[in-house]
């Protein structure tokens, strides 16, 4: 072996566990009560948490830390939607790589190995984002690996070379098709021409869809019937999903178990959801999410991402996907020991399913990305979110961090 962790615990197993790699990849696993084979490195855990990388399921990386560009303030979509419009016709090749990895550096240091990222796709940046986005996949592939979604931020049909650049896009590389439901001209157009696309390069979908807080804006429901006349089935992820969030519970039951039945996936995207919705509101204001534990009640695919890290859609973000999940336990009432599990297990396991990476998790044959935590159980990693201890991709270190506190309390005597 190269390295033998000894020691480690992982809820999804019943005693303390010893992980072993070998090029790259887990080549043994089994009790810690067994005899290891030998390592030129072992590291004897002592019963903490060793999890497999963690997976940003959504994020924009072309749009993330432009926050100090913006002049004045945002306070809805269509607001953060133009403002960022404004600000793309000033991006750089060079400006794009520099904010991106930014985040990246940020994300690998918080145990992110894996990452879908959506790039936008325009008459305005074309497709420098797409170029650049693509090099950095290339770049940084030691350390993360990168899912690029081809995104038409502004609509496909609003300007007819939009259409033609998607078409590019795809031909360059983009690993899944994007679209949105809510800044077209036409919405049957445009996921008719989101789902042709997918087929004809045999690509999965990832959609952002019905963000807002208004009960009436159902575009899941054409997104499902288009999921079953393409046989997309288990091939098509949606963001946002927050009108769900208003409608009344027979109704949302019902799209549920529709969603069930397509194999959708939801991706919750709490910190800019709750940052923009429910502004209208005067009393009894709306958090503005997806419905997470209903849609978790009958079965559906739920996820969570960063979407935006400090810019006019989300002036939050650290780029460390457990702060999302700490903020969707606080808002979607999941404090449990079960749903501290289900939430981490959204960001790992469930994540790499729903997105198709492949050969992911705790397993023989898996790639060695694993995250050394400083804790004994799975509650405290979610609720104080310390700084992960070590970060291996593919067997390799590519972070690690030292926490040094000293604490100058005095405690007087009585």
């Amino acid at each position: 072996m190269d390295i033998l962790f000894t020691r480690c615990f992982n809820p999804t197993f019943p005693t303390w566990i010893d992980i072993g790699t070998r090029d790259g990849k887990i080549a043994y696993l089994k009790p810690s009560t067994e005899n290891p084979p030998k390592a030129e490195e072992v590291i004897d855990l002592g019963g903490k948490l060793l999890l497999p990388g963690l997976v940003e399921s959504h994020i924009h990386l072309d749009k993330a830390y432009l926050l100090e560009q913006l002049t004045g303030d945002v306070t809805t979509l269509r607001q953060a939607i133009e403002k960022t419009t404004e600000l793309k016709h000033g991006f750089t090749a060079t400006d794009i790589e520099e904010r991106s990895l930014r985040v990246i550096r940020q994300a690998v240091a918080k145990g992110v190995t894996r990452m879908r990222c959506h790039v936008e796709i325009d008459p305005i940046s074309r497709l420098m984002g797409m170029e650049t986005t693509l090099a950095l996949k290339e770049q940084v592939k030691d350390s993360i690996d990168l899912q690029i979604v081809a995104f038409p931020q502004e609509g496909i049909f609003n300007d007819e070379e939009t259409k033609g650049l998607m078409e590019q896009a795809m031909e360059m590389g983009a690993d899944v098709v994007g679209g949105i439901t809510y800044n077209d001209r036409d919405l049957d157009k445009h996921l008719d021409f989101v789902f042709r696309l997918a087929e004809k390069y045999g690509k999965p979908v990832d959609l952002h869809v019905d963000f807002s807080d208004n009960a009436d804006e159902l575009a899941i429901m054409d997104v499902i019937r288009f999921t079953h006349q393409f046989g997309m089935q288990g091939r098509v992820s949606v963001g946002h999903l927050t009108s769900l969030g208003s409608v009344e519970k027979e109704k949302a039951t019902f799209i549920a178990k529709e969603l069930k039945q397509a194999d959708i996936q939801v991706i919750s995207l709490p910190a800019t959801d709750l940052y923009l919705n429910g502004r209208g509101d005067k009393e009894c204001v709306r958090r503005g999410l997806t419905p997470v534990k209903l849609l978790l009640e009958y079965g559906v695919k739920v996820i969570y991402g960063s979407n935006n890290i400090q810019n006019a859609f989300t002036p939050f973000g650290t780029a460390d996907p457990l702060d999302i999940g700490f903020l969707l336990a606080q808002t979607s009432h999941m404090g449990r020991e079960q749903d501290a599990r289900q939430l981490i297990d959204m960001v790992t396991n469930g994540a790499a399913r729903s997105l198709g990476f492949e050969q992911y998790g705790l397993q023989v044959g898996a790639e060695a990305d694993l995250i050394v935590c400083p804790v004994m159980d799975i509650r405290t990693l979610l609720y104080t979110r310390p700084e992960r201890e070590r970060v291996y991709k593919s067997g390799k270190l590519v972070a690690e961090t030292t926490v040094q506190v000293t604490n100058h309390l005095k405690v007087a005597t009585t």
